[in-house]
């Protein structure tokens, strides 16, 4: 092990919360590369697997953060604004050009892109079943603009080419959180990633989409290289935004209720905090962990609480 990973090692026992914040973050701190931060991760979670191997292992959900990247319509129009376009006017109609996607806290990047031959028969069906093969094993999926965008245009494409829905997953859609529960100038990936520090989104603008169009290969292999740092970016500014998030999709329930654990980030690090959640129904025991989220207690007595060790988000 080198000198500097054995430092963040070191680093990464002594202070447990360190594991699981962002890796761009991490590697400003310490002067280091990202794949630094990752490989230290893996190290300090092998250790802490076998000073915890004796306890139950939790289960915890399968969470892959995806971005892809479309084509433009091609339409004839008649001005720039407030153009309606008939389904006439269309020359060419949108598809998927990449996509990138990454399992939470991996190092890894997957990703595809179409081909030249393939743009000039706007058949994406290739890169789309790619995609549904990984959204098939994913228990949670996270996308900036996943609902409205992301998601819905997946699924459109899987259906055009006549293929099966993936495995029901839950979704975690960053833009969403970003404008209910903060008042930012923007809400834009590239604007929250400036805020908080992230090193942000490849520079970019519509010549590289016109090129991708006319098939050119380069272009469409730095397309894929903008869309593998949009979901390296998205991954950073979802842990900078999770422990905030209302209602977050319940990691507890992912286990069997023996080990009490964040619901927002599936830590076991977690305590009392000494304080109290009052509904109209009783009151409930609050947990502060490590990542810096709220829960709180199921059950509202002391007894009820110790049978049944599950937490649940707060509702803000």
């Amino acid at each position: 092990m080198s000198e500097n990973l054995d430092g963040l090692v070191s680093r990464m026992l002594g202070r447990p919360y360190l594991i699981i914040m962002g890796a761009g973050k991490l590697s400003k701190w310490f002067g280091c590369s990202k794949e630094d931060i990752y490989a230290a991760r893996t190290i300090v979670r092998d250790i802490q697997k076998k000073e915890d191997e004796k306890e139950e292992v939790i289960n915890l959900p399968k969470i892959l953060l995806i971005d892809i990247e479309t084509s433009p319509i091609s339409s004839y129009t008649w001005g720039l604004w407030k153009q309606d376009v008939h389904l006439d006017q269309i020359i060419s109609n949108w598809f998927m050009l990449t996509w990138s996607a990454k399992w939470l806290y991996s190092a890894n990047v997957m990703s595809d892109r179409i081909s030249s031959l393939e743009v000039f028969d706007e058949d994406d069906s290739r890169i789309v079943k790619s995609l549904l093969t990984l959204l098939d094993q994913a228990d949670v999926v996270i996308a900036h603009n996943g609902n409205a965008f992301d998601v819905v245009k997946i699924n459109a494409r899987a259906i055009r080419w006549g293929l099966k829905p993936p495995s029901p997953y839950q979704q975690i859609d960053t833009l969403l959180i970003a404008r209910k529960q903060f008042g930012f100038s923007s809400n834009k990936l590239e604007a929250l990633a400036r805020m908080f520090g992230i090193p942000g989104k490849t520079d970019t603008n519509f010549k590289l989409w016109a090129e991708c169009m006319k098939g050119n290969p380069d272009a469409l292999v730095s397309m894929e290289e903008y869309n593998k740092n949009d979901v390296i970016v998205l991954e950073e500014v979802y842990l900078k935004l999770r422990p905030w998030v209302k209602n977050h999709i319940n990691l507890g329930l992912y286990g069997d209720g023996s080990k009490i654990i964040c619901p927002n980030c599936g830590s076991s690090h977690l305590h009392e905090d000494g304080n109290y959640y009052y509904t109209p129904a009783g009151r409930y025991k609050t947990y502060r962990c490590q990542c810096g989220a709220i829960s709180r207690s199921r059950a509202t007595d002391i007894k009820a609480d110790e049978r049944k060790n599950i937490v649940i988000s707060i509702a803000r």
